[in-house]
């Protein structure tokens, strides 16, 4: 029987070492002495670079039929590249440094949860289930980094960096592909995916929550700071919210299957408003950590339904291709638009207004979303009406 042992490795490791990209690259930056817009530019580029990449990554993995081997290809090419991001380089150099990097380790997620997916379809478990040890590694990591970064400088984070990339190599060495579909991939058939109305409008749509996540990523550790909290404030703050994404992720088999997929999005897009806005609101920093819990709930739940939601309306032989889009998305374009908004907003007012903007943004998505199900819901049943009839 296939094991998880290796996927749920893989997935903790990688995603303790982008604990450390998303959670203190920022204060990094802005601890070498770059301005508050050039920290946002470069925070966008890592998106640009990823939303260009993952669709590529994707359809040579439908196309070659392996994850395995691109994962790899990726984790090499992500090392080689971060020997050269952490150090002390020119502005415009820096940016090219950072777009190879993403090129490479930006879609080593999206490939993970994609096996993921189709390990936990073959073996009848929840792809929550395995999900989840990506998150537990995001959670430790975050604690450990903030107690070990303040201790002995945020500078030395290429360290630990470097280190989970190569135990994240050797695991992806040793996992193994799930066989799917044996229909051939053509560029021209992947294309088709981009002229879905119904995926595409989706994705649109759902930037109006993930604008507002990505954002929060990249400057939740201003805003510690902004508010006066150090750097082990950031660490717990992550540790608490990924913890409870963790916790949502293991207990989707309890409540996952009870409604529709958009119905959990809409429900986790409501939160995600009341978050920011809360976010807003608040003065002190140790306030923050209570808060985060809602992390699990707004990101856990939006995610894992989201992905399902993309898995069950992208044809099965283009299922690495469609997840990888909507990370293009999710964590691509709503990046580049978050992290420059956002280092704009902070430069020119403060990282409060940037959550009470957030807030507003968030709401609108929720209106989207409603509309979206609407009328999908009303189109599939006038099909079915008609279906009847004829």
């Amino acid at each position: 029987m296939y094991s998880t042992l290796n996927i749920k490795a893989l997935l903790f490791f990688y995603f303790s070492a982008m604990t450390i990209i998303i959670s203190y690259l920022p204060v990094y930056f802005q601890e070498s002495g770059l301005t508050g817009s050039q920290i946002g530019f470069l925070l966008a580029v890592g998106p640009l670079a990823a939303m260009i990449a993952q669709p590529f990554w994707g359809y040579m993995t439908d196309k070659y039929k392996t994850s395995k081997k691109v994962i790899i290809v990726c984790l090499s090419g992500a090392i080689f590249s971060s020997v050269f991001l952490f150090q002390n380089l020119d502005f415009s150099l820096l940016t090219l440094v950072i777009f190879v990097f993403f090129i490479f380790m930006a879609p080593v997620g999206g490939l993970g949860d994609s096996l993921a997916q189709k390990t936990a379809n073959q073996l009848s478990i929840t792809f929550g289930s395995i999900r989840m040890w990506g998150s537990i590694g995001f959670a430790v990591m975050s604690l450990v980094g903030g107690f070990l970064f303040t201790a002995i400088g945020i500078q030395y984070i290429y360290l630990p960096f470097i280190l989970f990339l190569i135990i994240t190599l050797v695991i992806g060495i040793r996992i193994k592909d799930i066989k799917t579909s044996q229909k051939p991939v053509n560029f021209k058939e992947a294309l088709k995916l981009v002229q879905n109305k119904k995926l595409m409008m989706f994705f649109v749509i759902m930037m109006f929550i993930t604008v507002t996540h990505r954002s929060s990523d990249s400057f939740l550790g201003i805003y510690i700071v902004e508010r006066g909290g150090v750097e082990s404030f950031i660490g717990w703050a992550w540790f608490i919210g990924v913890s409870a994404e963790a916790l949502v992720f293991a207990t989707s088999t309890l409540w996952f299957r009870r409604f529709h997929a958009l119905t959990f999005i809409i429900i986790a897009a409501i939160l995600y408003s009341i978050r920011w806005f809360l976010m807003a609101v608040i003065a002190d920093p140790m306030l923050v950590l209570p808060l985060q819990v809602m992390h699990g709930l707004t990101f856990g739940i939006f995610y894992l339904s989201a992905f399902h939601y993309v898995t069950k309306i992208v044809p099965e032989q283009l299922q690495s291709t469609g997840h990888l889009l909507f990370y293009s998305f999710f964590f691509g374009l709503s990046g580049i638009i978050g992290s420059s908004l956002g280092g704009q907003i902070i430069e020119q007012s403060s990282a409060q207004h940037l959550y009470l903007f957030l807030a507003m943004i968030s709401l609108a998505g929720v209106v989207f979303l409603s509309g979206y199900k609407l009328f999908y819901y009303r189109l599939r049943n006038g099909e079915n009406i008609e279906r009847r009839h004829s």
